[in-house]
């Protein structure tokens, strides 16, 4: 349990009043005067004073240090109200300019000195030595403490400024998989379902057909919904090992699913196929499906190619569709989320991505990725 400061202080306000009514008892075996009942009453605001020292240091200070004066001016042996002077003095030291503490512990060792004075010490030299070395090593402290607070303090705002980073990076990477998912299979199925609509009478082995790949589609887009929901449940991070995420070996099956749904498109692959890093696999796999995805959008029934080449250091992939007299980018509806998503996996991966129309009609995607790479912040 935590204890709060407001009780901390009275604690050791309390603590340190018991100590200086026991020191005060034994004045007279130190050759001092005993203490009256003012001088005990004195002894006790001095110290319980700085029960209120967190939320008034520089006012705490500057009357407990009046208040010892005014404890040593009658005659009373000093040492039992030194420590709130001292407590005081650190407090202040710790919390506030360096400016107004220096004044504060100045104040501590001019009192020190007069304490010297008063009693009629026969060691001055010693004294005035105490009255320069206490109050500046309390100062010391102090300072210490406060530079260790403000570092403590820039250290916390830092981790909560990372901890808010890496949410906002971790919901980032949730919406660009959750916009590639849905959108690429929901798109399939709205070509579909109309397309099952439009024959349904006149030809019904296209719209079993239609259906069919309905059915193949929302069946794969659940399987990837629940392989994305296991990951982000931490209870199941120490279960069983989730399916692998698709990667470029599964690219042939999305083209299958989308030629059978009526779009014209080729799959070519250079180069020897080989296994990937699995961030660099699935980051192809993506753009290559929100490509697609936006064809079937924005040009439906247009030529496309996939081509996607192996190389010793990187691999490449590009997705071209002829032109179809509609402008993909002008007829695009919505915020061209999918275009930023493309672009954000290929930054994360060290890769470069350009989009655009072709002089010669038409769109094309171009990624290119290095097969070593790792994720970067």
């Amino acid at each position: 349990m935590r204890i709060r400061p407001v009780a901390a202080d009275v604690f050791i306000a309390l603590a340190q009043t018991c100590v200086a009514v026991l020191l005060g008892r034994e004045a007279s075996s130190q050759g001092q005067p005993p203490l009256d009942l003012a001088g005990y009453v004195l002894a006790v605001v001095i110290n319980m004073a700085c029960a209120f020292r967190s939320k008034a240091p520089v006012g705490v200070c500057l009357f407990v240090v009046a208040t010892w004066t005014l404890y040593v001016a009658l005659g009373n042996w000093p040492v039992v109200g030194s420590y709130g002077g001292m407590i005081a003095c650190y407090t202040v030291a710790a919390t506030r300019p360096a400016r107004t503490s220096g004044i504060c512990a100045a104040l501590l060792g001019a009192v020190w000195l007069f304490a010297g004075l008063r009693v009629g010490s026969n060691s001055m030299p010693s004294v005035a030595v105490q009255a320069l070395a206490v109050p500046a090593v309390i100062w010391r402290f102090g300072r210490v403490a406060r530079r260790s607070t403000k570092l403590a303090d820039q250290l916390a705002k830092e981790q909560e400024a990372r901890a808010r980073r890496e949410v906002a990076e971790e919901r980032g990477r949730i919406a660009r998989e959750l916009h590639d998912i849905i959108a690429h299979h929901m798109s399939v199925i709205s070509v579909q379902s109309g397309l099952a609509r439009f024959v349904f009478e006149s030809d019904p082995p296209t719209a079993r057909g239609a259906l069919g790949t309905i059915s193949a589609t929302s069946q794969e887009a659940l399987e990837e919904l629940r392989r994305m929901l296991h990951v982000l449940r931490a209870e199941d991070l120490d279960g069983e090992p989730s399916a692998p995420m698709p990667g470029l070996a599964r690219l042939s099956e999305m083209v299958e699913r989308l030629r059978a749904g009526g779009l014209p498109v080729e799959l070519r692959v250079l180069g020897e196929a080989r296994k990937l890093a699995p961030g660099v696999d699935l980051c192809a796999y993506r753009v290559a499906q929100e490509a697609l995805t936006n064809v079937l959008k924005h040009a439906p029934g247009a030529r496309t190619a996939v081509e996607v080449c192996y190389r010793r250091n990187h691999v490449s992939l590009a997705v071209v569709n002829e032109s179809t007299g509609v402008n993909p980018v002008r007829n695009r509806s919505g915020g061209g989320h999918g275009l930023i998503g493309m672009r954000e996996r290929a930054k994360l991966y060290g890769g470069t991505i350009s989009t655009g129309p072709r002089s010669e009609g038409g769109f094309e995607v171009r990624l290119l990725l290095p097969t070593s790479a790792q994720p970067t912040a």
